[in-house]
């Protein structure tokens, strides 16, 4: 009996070395950049990262990203001056663009459109408006000499809390602990597939039992959806008044069919610019988002810097036709 569960375990052992390696050799699963609060306690990555994306449990998508110097997944590095004209596209995970290759981001899309543009592109997944805001105002020096700010927002996501503060639980995540298990990459597959996802929601459940904490979700009742309504528009107008909102350079990009007509009503009656791509995505006869995730693929990003590069040569045209 003891010589056969020696044997379990040596086997079980060998056969999870194995298995690690081929997970590496193969390039099964991401690479983690670091991320880190910066002296202006803005939340990014470390600088000057390099490494590959992975999607799907079959390396359905991969891509390599690079983090500049200023924190961000980027082709370049970001030196706006007054004798040159940029757009700094601010956002999460679509604008962040670890789901295609850093050189050919959405950024770089519109540079290949437009001559001597540079695009700077400051995105970070689960950024918020908070987030988006406090960034541009901590480095107000540098998104003063940008020309034009494009910021991605979504409505439901993106206004629940009215003031900025650091997201402790992203930040655990570069815990030694969490770091040391990122190193096992067998491990990092596996949660990527989802193997953990069921006991997780368990484990969630069981310390969640009893509390009286309300979900709010789209199928929400009317009357609770106009409640939640209320609640995010005060907090983007608590936002607005606390870092202030330059109305001539800055746009949002929004998905209007996922935006209330209260808050688009509330965005045009204020003066606040918008970029619509509902329907520059939803015309398209081929695929737009990857197989087993929803953020932009090739050709998607190549819809949104298309939208956007003609937005932007008809801001040009406004401002040389005065």
């Amino acid at each position: 009996m003891k010589k056969l569960l020696l044997k379990l375990v040596i086997y079980s052992v060998l056969i999870l070395l194995m298995l690690e390696v081929l997970v590496r050799v193969f390039h099964l699963t991401k690479d983690y950049p670091v991320r880190f609060i910066d002296e202006r306690s803005v939340e990014k990555w470390v600088p000057n990262q390099e490494g590959y994306s992975v999607t799907g449990i079959r390396r359905q998508n991969f891509s390599e990203y690079r983090i500049n110097q200023f924190g961000y997944n980027s082709y370049r590095e970001y030196k706006p001056s007054k004798d040159k004209v940029e757009l700094a596209l601010v956002g999460d995970s679509f604008i962040e663009g670890f789901h295609q290759p850093y050189y050919n981001s959405v950024g770089k899309k519109i540079e290949n459109q437009i001559d001597s543009l540079e695009v700077y592109e400051f995105g970070y997944a689960g950024y918020d408006l908070a987030d988006q805001l406090h960034l541009i105002h901590q480095y107000r020096e540098t998104f003063d000499m940008i020309d034009h700010v494009v910021i991605g927002f979504k409505f439901e996501g993106d206004l629940t809390r009215a003031k900025y503060g650091v997201l402790e639980y992203r930040m655990k995540l570069e815990s030694p602990l969490y770091r040391s298990l990122r190193r096992i990459k067998l491990l990092v597959y596996l949660q990527n597939i989802g193997a953990f996802d069921s006991a997780r929601e368990l484990t969630r459940k069981m310390l969640s039992f009893g509390s009286q904490e309300q979900d709010y979700n789209i199928n929400d009742d009317d009357g609770l959806k106009q409640n939640r309504y209320a609640a995010y528009l005060n907090n983007f107008e608590t936002l607005i008044d606390t870092y202030g909102f330059d109305k001539s350079r800055f746009t949002f990009l929004l998905d209007k069919n996922n935006t209330p007509t209260m808050f688009l009503d509330y965005l045009n009656n204020h003066g606040f610019k918008y970029l619509d791509f509902s329907e520059t995505l939803k015309q398209s006869k081929r695929p737009i988002s990857l197989i087993y995730d929803m953020h932009w693929n090739n050709h998607g990003r190549t819809l949104i810097a298309k939208l956007i590069t003609q937005y932007i040569q008809s801001k040009a045209y406004e401002t040389s036709s005065k």
